[in-house]
């Protein structure tokens, strides 16, 4: 799948695809108006949905309401270098969850493609192209 990356102004930095746009911005402090999220928190929410995803598929295949479920995601950075060292998701259910499901719900999370990408990190090639605009 392409992506088409644009540079609309000011710091945004925004992501095009599937018919889909997704706006990144800076907070003032990095010279942008704060519009929208910066690129590594969007980076951080891919995980925690992604997670989401699978618990959402677990409890709709058992017929589970999810009504008071959700995900915290704690994340942890390096003190000295700001890379990410860490990240906690916490599965929360109501009391009125099946206790026997906790386990499998958990399982369900841990097949989060966001994740096992990070586990298994993709090479990157960084390449400049002339283009002719039209």
């Amino acid at each position: 799948m392409d992506m088409i990356i644009d540079f609309p102004g000011g710091a945004r930095v925004d992501a095009h695809f599937r018919g889909h746009d997704l706006p990144t911005d800076q907070p003032p402090q990095g010279g942008g108006e704060d519009a929208a999220p910066m690129p590594f928190e969007v980076f951080l929410a891919s995980i925690g949905t992604c997670a989401g995803i699978y618990v959402l598929g677990f409890c709709r295949q058992r017929g589970i309401d999810t009504t008071g479920i959700r995900i915290v995601q704690r994340n942890y950075r390096n003190p000295f270098t700001g890379a990410l060292d860490k990240v906690d998701l916490d599965i929360q259910v109501p009391p009125t969850f099946p206790k026997q499901y906790h386990s499998a719900l958990i399982r369900s999370a841990d097949l989060c493609l966001v994740k096992k990408t990070l586990e298994n990190p993709p090479k990157f090639e960084i390449t400049t192209t002339e283009v002719q605009m039209a």
